[in-house]
């Protein structure tokens, strides 16, 4: 597993993308979760109550709470913590839609879901992967991303080595500065009798 200060710099763009997406999610639990509660509704009423157009009981609100507050936790720490939080919960979210899916219309329906809470649940799921793999996952990553980097240590630290030397190359003394195309051009076709003052 990568670690956050050798792999992933607190201020890269990769870790404003995994804090966003912990946090946008969190919120969207977080308040879906307070407005089931404040229907009174039993912990674990199979009939459950409508919240935004979802059913929710007490054990659903409940549950929703703990996990937008788990992704706030993600969101402060950022990083791959957030990273590798947004891909486990996304699964996890696949994972409770397909099997809920399973239990509507039963007495085992504890959650109180409906056709509107599966679609729900893989929605939220697609989107914290999604953020989660987002710059981790894919065949065309730069040269610059540190989970390349990571994969590919020895082209990764030859590259380094090379920019180094450029960069730490002195200029060579004496050097005439370089003309430029156009100006090579104008010399070229002037001749040498050309600074010669005219008849």
């Amino acid at each position: 597993m990568l670690r956050l200060h050798e792999h992933l710099p607190v201020d890269h763009p990769l870790n404003h993308v995994y804090r966003f997406g912990a946090g946008l999610m969190g919120l969207a639990l977080l308040a879906f979760g307070i407005l089931g509660l404040l229907g009174h509704v039993g912990a674990f009423s199979v009939h459950g109550d409508k919240v935004a157009g979802l059913s929710t009981n007490g054990a659903l609100s409940v549950l929703s709470i703990a996990v937008g507050l788990l992704l706030f936790v993600g969101m402060v720490i950022g990083g791959n913590f957030a990273s590798n939080l947004n891909m486990l919960l996304g699964v996890a979210f696949l994972l409770s839609g397909f099997v809920n899916l399973a239990l509507l219309d039963s007495s085992r329906n504890f959650l109180a879901f409906r056709m509107p809470n599966v679609l729900f649940s893989f929605v939220v799921g697609l989107v914290l992967m999604f953020f989660g793999m987002y710059g981790r996952v894919s065949g065309g990553l730069p040269h610059d991303n540190p989970y390349w980097q990571q994969r590919h240590p020895e082209a990764a630290e030859h590259e380094a080595a090379v920019r180094a030397a450029l960069a730490a190359r002195p200029e060579q003394p004496g050097a005439l500065p370089q003309h430029s195309a156009q100006q090579r051009s104008a010399l070229s076709a002037s001749g040498p009798g050309s600074g010669r003052p005219r008849r």
